[in-house]
């Protein structure tokens, strides 16, 4: 069985950022924990951003207190600005996700700034990065924009190549608003594996239109291993409209167990927690595999 797979778990960032039902400190750390329990070590359970604008990713800091009194699992934040950088850099996040948009129009709706200056301006915080400190660089909306439409995937090696200098840990492409399909995966990803041949390739895939699954199993094979997901399929962007949830973890534990390849994620305890999510959220998930369950025998 194949193990250098990895499913990054970002339900408490990416799951619950769009949620009306605000979550307390307490309901986020049960649900870190039975993230954990699944057998998942790497969990983005954090947005350094303002409270106002993002009301469920207030607090990180007295969440990551918490969740470091006993250290289970690799933790990571996502930074929008200087501001988000020194509060995770303050919090001991073992991971900083920084996003680039690859559109103009809504990296100055998402950050204030052009797709340039955001590469620039970030290029500035990472040159006195400290040591140990593991920086994941994340191109959103990468496979299309709501607001401009279709993003040619010169755009996407342009803004990758730029990204380069940066030398992060790893590369995501993120499929924001989930309009990629298989095609769109194998115009942009492969490029990117190329560029980044000693860097890992990571996907974040909204299965807005119902394609996710069929684009991580595109990406696979083409060797992406690096995947983000959600319990339930739960999640969306307060400044995308029409986003809708990431592809679910147990969807996915599903396509790979049956197909031969070790996720190292339990699926009965994914699908109980995507269960218990449920009844946190209070309304239907859509993951396929909390409705129809595991195929036995």
């Amino acid at each position: 069985m194949v193990t250098e797979f990895e499913i990054i778990d970002v339900t408490p960032r990416d799951g619950l950022q769009n949620e009306p039902v605000i979550f307390s400190i307490k309901q986020k750390l049960q649900l870190i924990s039975r993230s954990i329990e699944t057998g998942i070590s790497r969990i983005e359970v954090a947005s350094f951003v303002n409270p106002k604008k993002v009301p469920q990713m207030a607090n990180p800091e007295e969440l990551l207190d918490e969740l470091l009194i006993k250290k289970r699992a690799s933790y990571s934040g996502l930074v929008l600005n200087e501001r988000g950088f020194s509060r995770a850099l303050d919090s001991e996040c073992d991971e900083i996700t920084f996003v680039i948009v690859a559109s103009d129009e809504f990296s100055l709706r998402n950050q204030g700034m052009t797709t340039a200056q955001s590469i620039k301006y970030i290029s500035e915080l990472l040159a006195n990065k400290e040591k140990g400190i593991k920086v994941c660089i994340s191109i959103a909306a990468a496979f299309g924009c709501p607001f401009e439409g279709e993003v040619k995937p010169s755009r996407v090696v342009e803004i990758a190549e730029k990204c380069l200098d940066l030398c992060p840990d790893e590369i995501s492409l993120a499929d924001t608003i989930g309009v990629a399909v298989p095609k769109d995966i194998k115009e942009k990803v492969e490029p990117l594996i190329s560029l980044y041949s000693d860097t890992p390739v990571r996907l974040h895939l909204h299965n807005t239109r119902n394609t996710a699954i069929s684009n991580a199993w595109t990406a696979f094979e083409l060797g992406v291993k690096r995947f983000d997901a959600s319990f339930g399929g739960i999640g969306g962007c307060p400044f995308a409209p029409n986003a809708t949830g990431n592809v679910a973890i147990e969807d996915l534990i599903y396509l790979f167990e049956r197909s031969g390849f070790n996720t190292g994620v339990d699926l009965d305890a994914s699908i109980k927690v995507a269960e218990w999510l449920r009844e946190q959220v209070k309304h239907p998930l859509p993951s396929a595999l909390l409705a129809a369950g595991d195929f036995k025998i």
